[in-house]
């Protein structure tokens, strides 16, 4: 089974198998779908009318599906490849490997927020942005100068979320307050949660619906999909997935979600339970 690891544990090899398995979809075609269906969902997702992919119960199987197909594609370039993980918690500095010129690059430069090291920067002319808010070609970052989101969430800020004892609660969007999916990602107790404020923090691409043309996108998703299996480890006792029942507007356990149902596919959220049925994470056995 494959087995997904914290992007700090990666041989040298891995990271290099991971960088070029990104480039050559790019180059293939294969990539830029996700952004445009990430950028889709992000903007008709909200809190009056259908949500799927995020504001929603099933914003966390929704982008298990999302990176399960997106990892399958990176494996039709090279079988070995999974995605890693980017525990924040930890690696929290611009200096760390994860923003090294060998894996992910740097931070955008003052002037325009263009990343100018590492694999995705322009001027190597293997990354260019084709799904854009603005006539900007180039991937961009402007980490840590947000003046309201100037720091990574903190260790406490996860525990915040792992803590809490079910899944979800009504209304079902982003002003349900207490359940694990709207303290994951982000929108209970101000806004401050892990997901929205890795997006906010890294900024550029990342603070916009076409988030996914970063490829911090993915690390970042990987984590918070970890976290919700780390939530059921830690409350086998509460349903791992709420609501069971139908409820206007919101996918319910066994309901179909879009995109993939709009392809004749069915993906439900009880699909997308058991991360075990697809990959293993490396601390699954600890």
């Amino acid at each position: 089974m494959a087995v997904r690891k914290n992007q700090a544990k990666l041989t040298k090899a891995e990271r290099r198998d991971f960088v070029e398995a990104l480039l050559e979809l790019k180059r293939r075609g294969g990539y830029d779908k996700y952004v445009e269906i990430h950028d889709r969902f992000v903007m008709s997702d909200l809190d009056d009318q259908e949500r799927t992919g995020h504001v929603s119960p099933s914003f966390l199987p929704w982008h298990r599906q999302f990176l399960l197909d997106f990892e399958r594609d990176l494996q039709s370039v090279n079988p070995a490849v999974t995605l890693p993980y980017w525990d924040f918690t930890v690696n929290r500095s611009l200096s760390d490997p994860v923003f090294a010129p060998d894996f992910l690059g740097g931070n955008g430069r003052e002037r325009d927020a263009q990343v100018m090291d590492g694999p995705f920067a322009y001027s190597g002319g293997r990354w260019p942005i084709y799904f854009k808010a603005d006539e900007r070609p180039f991937l961009m970052r402007e980490m840590g100068r947000s003046k309201t989101t100037p720091q990574l969430p903190t260790a406490a800020t996860v525990e915040a979320a792992l803590a809490a004892p079910y899944y979800d609660e009504a209304p079902w969007n982003s002003t349900s307050k207490a359940g694990f999916r709207n303290l994951v990602e982000g929108w209970a107790n101000g806004n401050t949660g892990p997901h929205n404020t890795v997006h906010r923090w890294v900024g550029g691409h990342m603070n916009t619906g076409m988030s996914p043309n970063d490829p911090v996108f993915w690390l970042l998703h990987c984590f918070i999909d970890k976290l919700w299996s780390d939530w059921q480890r830690r409350h086998p006792k509460a349903p791992a997935y709420l609501p069971v029942e139908p409820v206007k507007d919101i996918v319910a356990l066994n309901e179909p979600m879009k995109p993939w149902s709009e392809k004749g596919q069915r993906v439900t959220p009880a699909d997308m339970i058991d991360h075990r049925k697809f990959y293993a994470y490396d601390t699954d056995a600890a």
